[in-house]
């Protein structure tokens, strides 16, 4: 499985060992719980219906919740007493906080640094829901991800929700309760997370897009909607909460469908295969095919098909990067940017995505972070 995060950096894809970050022991700080607004998530609840509209129904709820924390306006949550809601220990809270950073800074490097731009506040909490994402990633696609079982899955969603309500497990964990306690951050999208954890332990073919675009908003998408709340909505926006939700979901979707376009090879050699399977059929190809690894005529217009999707979705994701408060921009333009190099990179490879890894090196990655930060200069849109 492969992805980015926070809008931008999905964690999947850069499976490193974590399992030092997890203390097996831990006291549990009292903190304020934040009230949730749905329990049961919607893109499980009927089947009947596509995946696009499950998932938006969950849009909808997250949007109601920034709704009725903002009373209406903008959603800007820079003007705070800096106090904390209900944490006592400042000093393990900022260890906990500074050591999420380091974890950003080590595997996302470009992202941190525009994260450096936020305020203080909105920064340290972009970090922990990051270093808990990576954490949840881990779990399937770590060292020890042979050893994962369902029930492990429970308990770590059991451990989310006692987080959620002020009881963490650890260090880290006090760094996102303490953050779920101050912006109005739901729970679902973190519950979703895992369920696209579970997907990975059961499943490992994709009939059609729908199935993807599921799997894709469990494992991505999610990080998008967790995301918002923190890294705020400009004051000035005249779009609907709504619409930039959907932004951050769609650039999710996009690079994660970047990510399985990127790690075909990869994922084959684990025996997975994260394309549709009757798209496959169309282009006259099969898991046969893949397990090859010959790229052909075929392959190329089934890639160019794929990529064309992608580039879609980021599309549509760049119309509510604007839409950000302005101090948040930049980390969110410059991952999209990156990331879009990467579907470059496939075709400079000849599609070749068996052998060969597509990247974006050094020199390109630092030309786009200018690029990015004038895109973030650059005010809201009429996106409605």
């Amino acid at each position: 499985m492969a992805g980015g995060l926070l809008w931008v950096v999905c964690p999947k894809g850069n499976a490193t060992a974590l399992l030092s970050l997890i203390p097996r022991t831990g006291k549990n700080p009292k903190m304020k719980p934040l009230k949730g607004i749905s329990t049961v998530s919607s893109a499980v609840a009927n089947p009947a219906r596509s995946s696009e509209e499950r998932v938006y129904d969950v849009v909808l709820k997250q949007a109601a919740l920034v709704k009725q924390q903002r009373g209406g306006k903008g959603l800007d949550l820079e003007k705070r007493d800096g106090k904390n809601d209900g944490f006592s220990d400042w000093g393990v809270l900022n260890e906990a906080y500074d050591r999420c950073g380091e974890v950003c800074a080590e595997y996302a490097k470009t992202f941190y640094l525009g994260t450096l731009l936020m305020t203080p506040e909105r920064r340290r909490a972009v970090w922990a829901i990051y270093v808990w994402c990576r954490r949840t990633d881990e779990l399937v696609d770590g060292p020890n991800a042979s050893h994962i079982t369902p029930r492990a899955l429970d308990r770590w969603e059991k451990r989310l929700g006692d987080l959620f309500e002020g009881r963490p497990y650890d260090m880290l964990d006090a760094a996102l309760s303490d953050t779920v306690s101050k912006y109005p951050v739901d729970i679902q999208p973190f519950k979703d997370m895992i369920e696209g954890m579970r997907l990975d332990l059961r499943k490992s073919r994709y009939m059609n897009f729908d199935e993807l675009y599921l799997y894709c908003y469990y494992v991505a998408g999610t990080v998008g909607l967790m995301s918002v709340p923190v890294m705020g909505i400009a004051p000035e926006s005249k779009a609907s909460v709504e619409s930039v939700y959907n932004a951050a979901l769609d650039l999710g979707i996009a690079n994660q469908l970047t990510n399985i376009l990127r790690d075909v090879g990869e994922d084959a050699r684990r025996g997975r295969v994260y394309l549709p399977q009757d798209e496959l059929a169309r282009f006259g190809l099969s898991d046969d095919d893949i397990f090859r690894g010959q790229v052909t005529d075929r392959w190329r217009s089934f890639m160019k098909d794929q990529i064309k999707r992608a580039r879609m979705f980021f599309d549509e994701a760049e119309k509510g990067v604007s839409e950000l408060n302005s101090a948040s921009r930049w980390p969110v333009w410059a991952s999209l940017l990156l990331y879009r190099q990467i579907l470059d990179a496939i075709e400079e490879n000849d599609y070749n995505n068996f052998s060969r890894r597509a990247y974006v090196g050094k020199v390109k990655k630092f030309a786009s972070l200018p690029v990015a930060y004038g895109r973030a200069l650059v005010g809201t849109s009429k996106l409605i």
